[in-house]
């Protein structure tokens, strides 16, 4: 377990050993971080969250109240998980039948946001900037800065790395209102201009 004064730990929280915690990460009221999990630098575990073991968590994750991560489940850097929201990782679980050996993996992309009480169905990766609504049932894979929503998710649109929605023109060019940058619509697929 690494040196706990690089990191804050609540005095309810339960760390078991074998952790791997980054330097100023803060965890909060009775969560649980299970062995052989990494959690990066600067993150923020909220109360009543579980970690399983060998997840895997960048720096500046922001992870909020009530929310469970299971083995399987890979964050970038930058990644925001909403109150409640939850991962799964076994597709067709049955409690009288161990599966352990059949966990999925979903990975979730830089800078993406998964809102609260939305669900997560293992195997669909979620891409860099992402954002899923609030209550959302993600069933398939999600591209890079899609905003989908509902049950199951569907696209409605584009956003921006700051979280605004984009409004494409008919050049397929879009700027977001907060930030000034650029993003073209090529393709069924979205990318951020350099210049």
């Amino acid at each position: 377990m690494t040196d706990e004064k690089l990191y804050f730990a609540h005095e309810t929280a339960v760390i078991d050993p074998g952790c791997e915690i980054g330097k100023g990460t803060k965890i909060w009221h009775f969560s649980h971080i299970m062995t052989g999990c990494r959690i990066g630098e600067n993150c923020n575990i909220g109360q009543n969250v579980v970690v399983s073991p060998e997840v895997v968590l960048g720096n500046n994750v922001k992870v909020q109240n009530n929310v469970s991560i299971y083995t399987g489940v890979t964050c970038d850097d930058d990644v925001f998980l909403g109150p409640s929201m939850v991962f799964t990782n076994v597709i067709n679980p049955r409690s009288a039948i161990n599966r352990r050996s059949q966990y999925a993996r979903t990975h979730v992309g830089k800078g993406a946001t998964i809102g609260a009480n939305a669900t997560i169905v293992c195997g669909n990766d979620i891409g860099k900037y992402a954002f899923i609504g609030a209550g959302a049932v993600v069933t398939r894979e999600v591209p890079d800065y899609a905003l989908v929503v509902g049950n199951p998710a569907r696209q409605t649109g584009w956003m921006s790395e700051a979280g605004h929605k984009l409004k494409f023109d008919e050049k397929g060019i879009a700027v977001c209102p907060e930030t000034g940058e650029r993003y073209a619509l090529e393709n069924g697929k979205v990318k951020k201009l350099t210049s």
